[in-house]
């Protein structure tokens, strides 16, 4: 997964901020996950978004990363810090052909996200990935200005830890995901709602979508929301979602139920019991799949 900064090293602990909580989650050797927590947030001292300030109190959000990350850290204080996927453009990109040189590739993927994109992409942070097969080039972006990466950033540091990755929250949570048909992947949070088809551990569509309701959205409001992404990737793709895999809210019942009825099949949780079994954890396994997702 594309992250905006990378260490040379995988960090163990993994520490998501969104727009109403922290949340973090400590992995042992080989991503076993040992512990998980979160600390909500007052409304209002995180706003993410793509062209304004997002962090509107400092002292809250730095004080929340620190109460959340004491709770789950050991020695280290290296971490894989989660932004919400509001403030991270994430784009799926095709080339003819895309130059060998990183300086080079960077030139034409900042010149083609231009095109798309509401912030001054020749100032923002921008990490890739680069998928090449039968003469065609993928290439999955990652882009937030600068600004406000360095806000995040600098929560984490005034906190005392260093984020030496940092990574969209569906990017982290795609980690949970390994299958060999299509599944759509719906995260929902209090911001926006997060769409994925992955088809045999390959990306094939991501969209983020503006959450005008807030916490309070309902199960029929995000199917309605969802539904065109699904019938879009059948119609491009030619194949039929077999599987669907939901995280996000503190409870996801309505929304399940909402997305079998309009999509018909069954609806399973992103976060499952392997994941958390006999884990200690303050938070909701709904909650948790981009911290997990992001050590496993």
């Amino acid at each position: 997964m594309p992250g905006l900064t990378k260490s040379t090293a995988r960090p163990h602990l993994a520490c998501e901020v969104s727009a109403d909580r922290v949340l973090a989650a400590r992995a042992a050797a080989g991503g076993r996950i040992e512990l998980c927590t979160s600390h909500s947030l007052p409304a209002g001292a995180v706003v993410p978004n793509l062209g304004n300030v997002n962090v509107l109190d400092g002292r809250i959000l730095r004080q929340a990363i620190g109460e959340t990350l004491a709770a789950v850290q050991d020695r280290s204080r290296d971490l894989i810090a989660v932004l919400p996927d509001a403030a991270v453009r994430v784009v799926m990109l095709d080339f003819d052909t895309l130059p060998d040189k990183q300086q080079d590739a960077e030139g034409v993927i900042r010149f083609r996200l231009k095109k798309s994109l509401p912030f001054n992409v020749d100032q923002a942070a921008l990490s890739y990935e680069v998928h090449r097969l039968n003469g065609h080039v993928k290439v999955l972006a990652a882009v937030s200005p600068q600004m406000v990466l360095e806000e995040y950033e600098s929560a984490f540091r005034d906190a005392g830890y260093s984020p030496g990755v940092v990574v969209p929250s569906m990017l982290a949570a795609l980690g949970l995901v390994d299958t060999g048909e299509p599944t759509l992947v719906v995260k929902v949070d209090s911001v926006s709602i997060s769409v994925a088809v992955v088809d045999r551990d390959e990306l094939r569509l991501l969209r983020t979508l503006e959450n005008a309701s807030g916490a309070g959205v309902t199960g029929a409001q995000i199917a309605a929301d969802v539904y065109p992404s699904v019938v879009f990737y059948e119609d491009t793709y030619g194949a039929k979602v077999n599987r669907v895999l939901v995280s996000g809210l503190p409870s996801m019942a309505d929304i399940t139920s909402a997305l079998e009825a309009q999509i018909g099949l069954r609806v399973q949780s992103l976060v499952t019991g392997r994941h958390l079994e006999g884990k200690e954890s303050s938070a909701p396994a709904s909650l948790l799949a981009a911290v997990i997702g992001a050590l496993v």
